[in-house]
């Protein structure tokens, strides 16, 4: 991000994890619908994206389509026209490309969008999701979990147009779930502890709400660099964030 930049508007308003969404509502998460209903709300909005087949930028937050449409297998395994045209279930949404899902959007509201990674130095992604951000005319903040991509970024972020833009890391204390089984022992440590700050140098941080208080946390924010609390669930989780982190990323009530 350029020197001077402001970061003001990543903690200003609650963030909605995926969308407003209610699926029971028929807002599924990551979906358009999901987006629309957060703005009107003033919600800011989180979101994730895959990559399809032929490299476009899908928002999507699973590797697979099994537990949210009535398809199965990658999503990596589907070029985007394609995709664009598979139901979510239990809505009349499809999955949308990140260029139409901000679209819809349109500016209303801040987005952060969070690049998926299977950890295996495949960057296509990122440079996909770049190159739409940089032609986003609203707020848009770029994280993920995976410190090669923010590396990337912020290496190449003029050339990619978004020298601009904030970049972030997620990140948890452990990493010892069955999820991060791809990881080493090294590699579990220096993602909870910031190793990669020389190369990543994230302009916020968003942290499992369930690992706070911690110390990368404060130390973030003893440096003035916001924490996103996530996922926010709970009136436990919501006095969490308010008390160790600067702002939540939340799902499932009205915040």
């Amino acid at each position: 991000m350029s020197a001077g930049a402001s970061t003001d508007w990543l903690s200003a308003r609650p963030v909605a994890h995926r969308g407003f969404h209610d699926r029971a509502a028929g807002r599924i998460e990551n979906s358009i619908s999901a987006a629309r209903a957060a703005v009107a709300r003033g919600y800011a909005i989180e979101c994730d994206v895959q990559i399809s087949a032929d490299g476009d930028a899908m928002v999507f937050h699973d590797f697979d389509l099994d537990r949210l449409t009535g398809a199965h297998g990658r999503v990596d395994a589907h070029d985007a026209v394609a995709l664009s045209r598979i139901a979510l279930k239990d809505s009349d949404d499809v999955i949308p490309t990140l260029t139409d899902w901000l679209a819809a959007i349109a500016g209303e509201t801040p987005v952060i969008c969070e690049i998926k990674s299977a950890f295996d130095g495949d960057l296509r992604l990122a440079a996909r999701t770049a190159q739409i951000a940089a032609a986003y005319p609203g707020k848009i903040a770029l994280k993920s979990f995976d410190p090669n991509v923010i590396a990337f970024l912020r290496r190449d972020g003029a050339d990619l147009g978004v020298a601009h833009l904030p970049l972030g890391i997620v990140a948890e204390a452990g990493f010892h779930s069955d999820a991060w089984s791809m990881l080493n022992d090294a590699q579990r440590l220096g993602m909870a502890t910031l190793t990669h700050w020389p190369k990543t140098r994230p302009d916020f941080l968003s942290w499992r709400v369930a690992d706070l208080p911690h110390a990368t946390a404060s130390l973030c924010r003893a440096m003035r660099i916001p924490v996103l609390a996530w996922t926010v669930r709970s009136e436990s989780d919501v006095a969490n964030a308010r008390e160790f982190a600067d702002q939540m990323i939340f799902e499932g009530f009205e915040a």
